[in-house]
């Protein structure tokens, strides 16, 4: 990539996350495009659709939870390990009002832009999942896809105005049901 194309997409990036973060995964291209002062047409150069400027954005948090999962696949105990990747996720999730739904959509889409990341997470709280479901400390009758519907739900709530003040009690509510002990 050229250097100037390289700056663009930096900064569009940039923009996208303020902007985002602001009005939520359905926020406008051209707002972006103008805040970043660039055209729309530069824009969809390097984001052909939002949905591939929702996987820039979240690929890095999405990349750091799929390894967090494999570090604690290995370390402490099962349980303390999946409630710590379950709070992650649902932080990460957060971060961009309205992204959860896309995020849902996309395990069902090969051809969505977010598909291979979250495939990938889904796939690492399933691990966590059944390491604590081997040491009797989860409930055996979920499995991967319940666990990342539970954390879209938490996710969900805490993008709610009327609901956010909850969220910590909510997801002890969810942790405590999945976690047997």
């Amino acid at each position: 990539m050229r250097a100037d194309a390289r700056k663009n997409y930096e900064r569009l990036l940039t923009v996208a996350s303020a902007v985002v973060t602001e009005e939520g995964a359905g926020a406008s291209l051209r707002d972006i495009a103008r805040r970043a002062e660039v055209g729309l047409g530069t824009v969809q150069r390097h984001f052909p659709t939002r949905e591939a400027l929702l996987e820039a954005l979240l690929r890095t948090g999405f990349d750091q939870l799929t390894a967090e999962a494999a570090e604690l696949e290995g370390a402490g105990p099962a349980g303390d390990a999946l409630r710590t990747w379950l709070r992650a996720f649902v932080a990460c999730a957060t971060d961009y009002q309205g992204v959860i739904a896309s995020m849902v959509a996309a395990i069902e889409d090969p051809d969505s832009a977010l598909h291979a990341s979250c495939v990938a997470m889904r796939a690492a709280g399933a691990r966590l999942l059944a390491r604590a479901q081997a040491d009797g400390v989860a409930r055996t009758d979920i499995d991967g896809t319940d666990l990342y519907a539970l954390a879209g739900a938490l996710a969900w709530a805490g993008d709610q105005p009327a609901l956010a003040a909850r969220a910590d009690h909510l997801f002890d509510v969810i942790a405590d049901a999945v976690l047997t002990r």
